[in-house]
């Protein structure tokens, strides 16, 4: 007989398991705080209002800087030829010597588009300091600037290893 209670008894036991002694315990199901969305809210995009004393300063610093991407790249054709006859001669020659100096001059060039570059770029942060929205017109004659300051930082890099 105690083997056939045995297979009674334990699902028995099983089942007593899953009953739960009556109390007030906490819902399980979400609180009001954790039914709030922690999603970052939509907010309108601020739009810049046009401004001509603005504009006038971009077109002023944007033909400066074109000026100065214009005397460089006539400079860079100059020192590029100077360079090519230079190259395997050795270092402190007459013409690897010539060279160099084209290439100091071709450096002080390059710092022709700083000033009109600095000037976007205290433009920009001045817009921004007062909490103002992006003016796409400075934005785009900025990142313009910075692409030719950058290329000719480059050109003087590409004629500089052409010497060693």
């Amino acid at each position: 007989m105690t083997r056939s209670a045995i297979p009674l008894i334990l699902p028995a036991a099983l089942l007593s398991a899953c009953a739960a002694p009556a109390g007030d315990y906490p819902s399980l199901l979400p609180r009001p705080i954790e039914k709030i969305s922690l999603a970052e809210p939509v907010r309108p995009v601020p739009v810049a209002t046009p401004d001509a004393t603005l504009d006038a300063k971009i077109v002023t610093l944007a033909r400066e800087a074109a000026a100065a991407k214009a005397a460089f790249d006539a400079a860079a054709a100059r020192v590029g030829k100077t360079v090519n006859a230079a190259s395997g001669s050795a270092e402190g020659s007459e013409r690897w010597l010539g060279a160099q100096v084209a290439l100091a001059e071709l450096d002080v060039a390059r710092t022709a588009i700083d000033v009109p570059l600095a000037e976007l770029e205290r433009l920009a942060v001045d817009r921004a300091t007062a909490g103002q929205p992006p003016y796409p017109t400075l934005d785009a004659t900025l990142a313009k600037a910075n692409a030719d300051a950058a290329a000719q930082r480059t050109t003087i890099a590409t004629l500089n290893s052409r010497l060693k």
